[in-house]
């Protein structure tokens, strides 16, 4: 691994749930020495992207990540374009809703409106959703270009519940039912308890750069939500996507191979 794939590996162990690492705790969950791992957080921090607690010596993400996010929606207005019609989704609703863009093999939650409701499902900002145990991933992979789905098809599925789908025929399966439906559905394949319908947000050349998704509990779902939350995550997508590019997009069709 490069120092430069290492240095954005360390920066994937924090989470909503882990802000804060000590050295030795950072270096163990990166399975680097702590020696490389100092070296790392030492330039790192020069730039700002991470930063020191001076009482606790506890490391944190720092505020050159918030300067380069700025510049990055200033030019891509990605979350300033989707937030209303997420928000306007869960009112709608009265579900949660998560907003996900795809980087580097996977989609990651970059908003979260939760369900108003005592018994509601939770989604943390920052958290990765694999394409294939997802509503919102098979959404993603139902507009996806063809070499992401082969190359998701080919590689390791793991299984967070026993209902997550690990077989490539399945997981095609399910990327084709998306693709003519217009939304996906997941139903406890990431966690138990949990129904989930997504649909795709395509960039200007029609395919896939995100998905806005519905989350439930099983217990408030049939066939008939299932369906109406489909449709009603199917528009706030094609809003959102025809706001970013100035024009109606059209998705691409295609079948992996």
């Amino acid at each position: 691994m490069s120092t430069v794939g290492k240095a954005i590996f360390l920066l994937e162990q924090f989470s909503a749930d882990e802000p804060e690492h000590g050295l030795s705790e950072l270096a163990r969950k990166a399975e680097f020495d702590k020696a490389t791992t100092r070296r790392l957080l030492v330039a790192l921090a020069e730039r700002g992207i991470v930063e020191q607690d001076i009482e606790t010596r506890r490391y944190r993400l720092g505020p050159g990540l918030s300067r380069l996010a700025r510049i990055r929606e200033l030019h891509f207005p990605f979350l300033k374009v989707s937030i209303p019609f997420t928000r306007a989704l869960a009112q709608e609703t009265g579900e949660t809703i998560h907003l996900s863009e795809y980087s580097a093999g996977a989609l990651s939650t970059v908003h979260v409106e939760l369900s108003t409701r005592a018994n509601r499902v939770n989604v943390d900002v920052g958290q990765v959703l694999p394409l294939h145990g997802t509503a919102s991933g098979i959404a993603f992979l139902s507009r996806a270009r063809a070499d992401l789905v082969e190359a998701c098809l080919a590689g390791r599925m793991a299984a967070y519940t026993r209902y997550t789908v690990t077989d490539a025929d399945a997981l095609l399966k399910a990327v084709e039912t998306a693709r003519a439906r217009g939304y996906s559905r997941s139903d406890q394949g990431y966690e138990e308890g949990v129904s989930s319908v997504a649909a795709p947000i395509l960039n200007a050349d029609g395919y896939a750069i995100g998905a806005i998704a519905i989350a439930s509990p099983v217990s408030r779902i049939d066939a008939a939500i299932v369906d109406m939350h489909g449709h009603a995550a199917m528009n706030a997508a094609a809003e959102i996507s025809s706001r970013l590019n100035g024009v109606p997009v059209t998705p691409l069709l295609h079948r992996a191979s």
